[in-house]
């Protein structure tokens, strides 16, 4: 009960800042508004668990499900993805809605429920906590379009972090085994735990700094194309990139915005905000590459991580023998198992006690707003072999 209150409680307390006009705003199709999310992650426990285990329950609102129902085919139909910030909520009446929900959830768990509650729990707060991050990166989006210097309150910053070790650290070529294994949470993209054979490889104690990718700009690195990967400079041309998302040269300075407003580039501080694509571009510019998702996991034990979404080069698939759960519940990470890169680690914005080393994140490979950096693998060439 308390673990469900603190989470739905932290959710209310990122939005704490924010303007009245600030809760429906949405500026671009991914970054979706405040209320929404509020009341996204009201309903999933809402429409999986009271309407389905409380007898007699009552919706707050019959349209409620075609509101906040995101991509759950298997609900109904649901309010267009563009249109999320002009749906007929208020703020205050989505703080109700949430007090409602919460309310009906802890009379629930006051009583005896069927053992199964207990798992579609689990999958709601951890769902919730998704949104709680996401909360922070469609903020900070939504933000730097609307308001002059980005800010979201005072030293609000999440950017300002730091390297401790460098060097690389050697993982022998071996079978290893990979995906989670244990007691707790995880995410049916985790499963099954499987053999992986790697080659021997090195990986970077450290991750990729704004210094190090300044010069990569300066380099011409945005204007060689023999550095990208074709979607990759298509991306660039159609959508004029230059620089990672944020960034400005103002007076020859490079700044970026921030949730503390917009600051002065620190080049001993960790890149954040980059696409895949733009990851990829640099590491080839480096003459190294990215791990996979395999070596990233093996070697996450002998360095920190957590600062930074790290892209790897490995693309969103299923492992073997995965298993989708039958109904809507199936549809939360087994459908987008295409055209979208795996990203490994955490955040600063990541939520606490949502991390772990099995953690599959993915997105497509064009997207910026997520608080996402660069861990290089060495190249071994041909002339290494020898």
């Amino acid at each position: 009960m308390n673990q469900y209150l603190d989470i739905r409680k932290r959710t209310e307390e990122i939005c704490a800042p924010l303007k009245h006009e600030d809760y429906n705003a949405q500026v671009v199709l991914h970054a979706s508004p405040a209320t929404w999310q509020l009341g996204h992650t009201t309903w999933f426990f809402e429409e999986f668990i009271l309407t389905k285990y409380v007898q007699g329950y009552e919706r707050f609102r019959d349209n409620c499900a075609f509101l906040f129902n995101s991509y759950y085919n298997n609900v109904g139909e649901r309010t267009e993805r563009d249109k999320r910030g002009e749906i007929d909520f208020s703020m205050k009446e989505v703080y109700a809605y949430r007090r409602y929900v919460d309310e009906n959830i802890q009379q629930l768990l006051s009583t005896k429920f069927p053992v199964e509650i207990a798992g579609l729990l689990d999958i709601g707060m951890n769902h919730e906590q998704q949104h709680q991050e996401l909360l922070i990166t469609d903020l900070k989006f939504m933000l730097s379009q609307l308001k002059p210097d980005g800010c979201y309150k005072e030293g609000g910053s999440l950017v300002r972090s730091r390297n401790t070790e460098g060097g690389w650290i050697s993982i022998e070529e071996g079978i290893y085994e990979i995906g989670f294994d244990g007691k707790g949470f995880c995410y049916d993209n985790e499963l099954a735990r499987h053999k992986v054979y790697l080659q021997h490889f090195e990986i970077s104690n450290a991750l990729v700094t704004n210094g190090e990718f300044i010069k990569f700009i300066e380099a011409g690195g945005y204007e060689d194309f023999n550095l990208w990967l074709d979607d990759g400079w298509s991306w660039v041309q159609k959508e004029r990139i230059s620089s990672p998302l944020y960034w400005k040269n103002v007076g020859r300075k490079w700044h970026h915005f921030t949730l503390g407003g917009l600051k002065m580039i620190d080049p001993n501080d960790i890149l954040c905000h980059v696409s895949f694509y733009e990851t990829a571009a640099f590491a080839e510019w480096k003459g190294m590459r990215l791990p996979t998702e395999f070596e990233w996991e093996i070697a996450s034990a002998q360095f920190k991580w957590g600062e930074r979404w790290e892209w790897t080069n490995s693309a969103y698939l299923p492992y073997p023998n995965f298993n989708k759960a039958p109904g809507a519940i199936g549809e939360y990470n087994g459908k987008f198992m295409i055209n979208q890169m795996v990203l490994r680690g955490g955040s600063a914005a990541t939520s606490p006690n949502h991390s772990r080393n099995t953690y599959r994140n993915f997105f497509h490979p064009h997207f910026q707003w997520q608080f996402s950096g660069i861990r290089l693998v060495k190249r071994v060439r041909s002339k290494d072999k020898e």
